[in-house]
């Protein structure tokens, strides 16, 4: 191996450089210019972010361990244009006084977090895809906890480290059965030598409970709504686009590479996920006056749909599940930067708490209208032709009934988006919220998922390439 090989790990050591540069900023900062690190940290990971979408090579590192392909590069990505919107809307945030001695710390554990999403998507075997989703999950849970002095965001905090050892643990085990049952924890053995068999079978369970956890599926979704109303609003947007969307990448790869010989086996299970996540969480969805609890809960349902990709095997299941997830990012952050934005200037979190918002603020209540539009899949926003991809994926592998109770799960998640924007527009308050200009940055970010939700669903060839390089990634 030599020092160029390395190369193909850009993604992940462009992001600890960038780690250790903030770090280095931070000690050379004085206290009374700690702000000063905002800006740097931004335009240091612009760049970071930039550099990702030169092309790069493709090769396996340390024995196949680690896997470098034109579709992991994307969906890493995916993931750093995600975070990079998410620093831009948190810039406000964190020039606030009770958040100035904490700046470098947001940034690094953040960026830590990305490092081990990036290694879980290149991971060859178990072993780094456990180290990778350990490194990605820790951090979180620190930056969960962020409000050091708010009780709410501490008890997010060890809501979210209990649930993830428990995830972890369950996970662990899973993955014991299959090397028992295998010999070997390197993706491209287990998919040549795995049989169906009781073993497999319960390993595979094991498996699949431990990653429901991190995607949030029914039934291991009990944790999600606490830490994200707990959770301070930028570090929920990252758990809810970021974090789901590696954890759904890296199951989806796995699904379809290593298990793709006992297909029969695990469809039903999914199957079953699929409709249980949909219907229960659009059913708590309806209940909820919390902004961050009901985007939870969204979120939630949202994995639902991405099931329907996972079912649709094959290069059109992963073309669908990426661009999903690539459509998601852009709508889910344009959601939550209207309510970070929103927060930052009145502390408003309720869903009544918007009522006659349009009067005060019209851009920031078309915006929120946008994205909800989006996320609900009214066309011809960019999520109309992401659940599009997923139902067809869905459909072309014969699940027409689940297809069915997708649609009726999307018209009910119709009626509650709808709900926020009937606040915004229809209802009256005899003291809505104050007009208010949001900084530069989050300007900046909003116009960025503006972008975004329009400009993916009408560009076709975007479409188009994520799937070559799935159908080159597959084959």
């Amino acid at each position: 191996m030599n020092l160029g090989q390395f190369i193909l790990m850009r993604h992940e050591l462009l992001l600890t450089l960038a780690a250790v540069a903030i770090l280095i900023a931070e000690v050379a900062t004085s206290e009374k210019n700690k702000a000063r690190v905002i800006p740097f940290a931004l335009g240091l990971f612009a760049l970071v972010t930039i550099i990702g979408f030169i092309p790069g090579q493709e090769g396996t590192l340390f024995g196949g361990s680690y896997q470098s392909s034109q579709l992991t590069m994307f969906m890493k990505n995916i993931l750093n244009m995600a975070v990079l919107i998410i620093f831009l809307q948190a810039e406000g945030w964190l020039r606030k006084e009770e958040n100035l001695d904490k700046i470098s710390e947001y940034f690094i554990l953040t960026i830590s977090t990305l490092i081990g999403m990036n290694f879980m998507i290149s991971a060859g075997d178990f072993l780094i895809f456990y180290i990778g989703l350990e490194t990605a999950t820790i951090p979180i849970a620190g930056l969960a906890a962020f409000d050091k002095y708010k009780s709410q965001s501490a008890e997010a905090g060890i809501k979210l480290i209990l649930s993830s050892a428990l995830s972890s643990g369950v996970l662990l085990f899973g993955l014991s059965l299959l090397y028992g049952a295998t010999g070997s924890i390197y993706f491209v053995d287990i998919a040549t030598k795995i049989q169906p068999n009781a073993l497999i079978a319960l390993g595979f369970i094991f498996f699949v409970s431990g990653m429901g956890f991190k995607i949030s599926l029914v039934p291991f979704h009990f944790w999600t709504a606490d830490v994200y109303e707990g959770a301070p609003i930028n570090v929920t947007s990252y758990l809810s686009v970021v974090s789901k969307g590696a954890a759904a990448f890296i199951f989806t790869i796995i699904l379809f590479t290593v298990f793709k010989n006992i297909v029969d086996m695990w469809q039903p299970l999914i199957y079953t996920l699929a409709v249980f996540t949909m219907t229960l969480a659009n059913l708590f969805a309806l209940r909820q006056n919390n902004i961050k609890r009901f985007l939870a809960f969204s979120s939630i349902a949202q994995a639902g749909f991405i099931l329907l990709g996972v079912l649709g095997v094959g290069e059109l299941g992963m073309t669908s599940v990426v661009y999903f997830v690539l459509v998601y990012v852009f709508t889910n952050l344009g959601a939550f930067g209207v309510v970070a934005a929103i927060h930052n200037a009145s502390g408003v979190e309720t869903i009544s708490g918007y009522n006659g918002l349009y009067k005060t603020n019209p851009k920031l209540s078309l915006l929120m209208t946008l994205a909800l539009f989006s996320l609900a899949g009214i066309p011809p926003v960019a999520g109309f032709f992401g659940k599009f991809f997923l139902f067809t994926a869905a459909a072309g592998s014969g699940y027409y009934i689940l297809v069915l109770i997708a649609v009726l799960n999307a018209t009910i998640s119709l009626y509650y988006y709808l709900k926020v924007v009937k606040a915004m527009f229809i209802d009256q308050n005899d003291q809505p919220i104050p007009t208010f200009r949001s900084s530069n940055a989050m300007r900046i970010a909003l116009v960025m998922c503006v972008a975004g939700v329009f400009i993916i669903g009408f560009a076709s060839g975007i479409f188009e390439y994520i799937r070559n390089i799935s159908q080159l990634f597959l084959n």
